[in-house]
């Protein structure tokens, strides 16, 4: 069941990977429409590209027609929406590291045995009501608000002809600027949370290091506005990181210290 569940996590998060991976060429790049259309359109865009698009369109007229403004009050507002499960996250990760050394005694006690060392690791899971899939929940959360995000980029003519420094959000971003923000602040978040999400599944140290290169690659052919959307979340996450990993850390040390 260990095993099941570890190869659950490991093809969920690939699936991700290559659902953003495709999205770069989905959607034709003058696929224009305003936002009430999208009522007309099909169950996805009627339900729920249209009221991502209305938002972006109400907090846009907030901020003077601002689209880039418009995005970073989106991300804060998902971002924090999303929070409780962060905490979720952060709060399986701890318990998953209180049990690491009951999780190598029971590979020591059934190391030829691993049915009935995976059906003890569940049932040591299950007694402390640790659910090793809480780490994708955050993720699994934030892709119908990517995709949804990338859908109103390419069907809404103003936002894609909104800029920032110069750089047009419906187009790819000149000179590696936002592809490389993007890919440097997941690099950062990335290192923050590894060594915690490693300790969960050691294979997922491969996956944190080569994401970042994944969203450099991704973000070469995707508007501007989506690289622009990662790099807001991406800030978001490091300061909630700083605080729920780094800080928290230091602070025990200090406290196995002053013991």
């Amino acid at each position: 069941m260990l095993f099941r569940n570890s190869k659950r996590k490991w093809l969920l998060v690939l699936g991700l990977v290559m659902l953003m991976g495709l999205l770069a060429g989905c959607v034709p790049a003058d696929h224009t429409m305003e936002t009430g259309d999208l009522l007309k359109g099909n169950f996805w865009e009627k339900n729920v590209v249209y009221y991502f698009a209305i938002t972006l369109d109400s907090f846009a007229g907030w901020f003077g027609g601002s689209y880039v403004l418009a995005i970073l009050l989106l991300t804060i507002i998902v971002r924090t929406a999303i929070l409780p499960l962060t905490i979720k996250q952060y709060r399986s990760s701890k318990a998953m590291q209180a049990l690491q050394p009951q999780m190598a005694e029971i590979k020591k006690k059934y190391k030829d045995n691993p049915q009935k060392q995976q059906e003890e690791t569940m049932k040591l899971f299950q007694t402390h009501q640790v659910n090793p899939m809480a780490g994708c929940l955050p993720l699994i959360v934030q892709m119908p608000v990517f995709i949804a995000l990338y859908n109103a980029i390419y069907w809404n003519k103003d936002i894609r002809m909104d800029d920032i420094f110069g750089f047009v959000l419906g187009q790819p971003s000149p000179w590696y600027f936002l592809p490389i923000l993007a890919a440097a602040t997941t690099f950062i978040q990335s290192k923050m949370m590894q060594k915690t999400q490693t300790q969960q599944m050691p294979g997922m140290s491969i996956i944190l290091t080569i994401f970042p290169v994944l969203i450099f690659v991704m973000s070469l052919s995707f508007p501007a506005a989506l690289p622009l959307y990662w790099v807001f979340s991406n800030i978001y996450t490091i300061v909630q990181n700083y605080f729920l990993y780094v800080r928290s850390s230091d602070k025990g040390k200090k406290e196995v210290l002053a013991k």
